[in-house]
């Protein structure tokens, strides 16, 4: 349910930020627009806020710079020392998109980047299904991440990461729990939100579910 990844996140945490701003040539069209994405999540989200995956902060920041409160929930004890640094005025919580501590106040978005794919495809209905109980109508969930637009499109893109000679970004690629757009609209929709898509690079797919369903 994502915390296998908690590992890999703990040793990555001390160079995160570097990955993201392109240092990293195997992913640097995965985090293409990198700050784009994350304005795009951010303009879109109101009220009270809960960030799953909070990592360093990045998205974090720019909720903050909106006047927006901020629960932000991260798995990863690397990445929470990272967050911790940066002295955000976030109320930052240990848990992921399945398990963390209750909030005593009604929620008006959740957010994420770069993280539901953490969870298998049973585990994102699981989570939505949570989610949906937990805002009430016109809540918003908000999330960018890779994901595939139909399964051709999966196999091109593996084709050429492969072709590139980018074994880890491949190995990623094919390991992770990265699912398709109609698997993702689908679980959105069954459990009462209204979906919008958008491309924001060739891997990454801004996500934005509207709940309509008043119970």
């Amino acid at each position: 349910m994502g915390t296998e990844f908690n590992k890999l996140f703990d040793e990555w945490s001390e160079h995160y930020d570097r990955t993201v701003a392109g240092h990293d040539m195997q992913y640097r069209e995965v985090f293409e627009g990198y700050e784009d994405i994350l304005e795009a999540v951010a303009v879109r989200a109101s009220g009270t806020v809960v960030e799953f995956g909070v990592g360093t902060g990045n998205l974090t920041e720019k909720l903050l710079a909106r006047g927006l409160r901020v629960y932000g929930i991260e798995p990863s004890e690397g990445m929470r020392a990272q967050f911790g640094k940066r002295g955000l005025a976030a109320t930052l919580m240990e848990g992921d998109f399945l398990h963390y501590p209750a909030i005593a106040e009604p929620i008006d978005t959740i957010v994420s980047t770069y993280a539901f794919h953490h969870l298998t495809d049973e585990e994102k209905g699981q989570a939505i299904s949570q989610y949906a109980a937990w805002l009430g109508y016109g809540g918003r969930i908000i999330f960018a991440d890779t994901a595939f637009q139909d399964e051709a499109a999966r196999r091109s893109i593996e084709l050429a990461v492969e072709e590139a000679g980018f074994k880890e970004l491949l190995k990623n690629l094919q390991s992770e729990y990265y699912t398709t757009l109609n698997v993702l609209t689908g679980m959105f929709e069954a459990h009462g939100f209204h979906v919008a898509l958008s491309p924001m690079n060739r891997f990454v797919w801004l996500m934005e579910a509207v709940k309509t369903d008043g119970s």
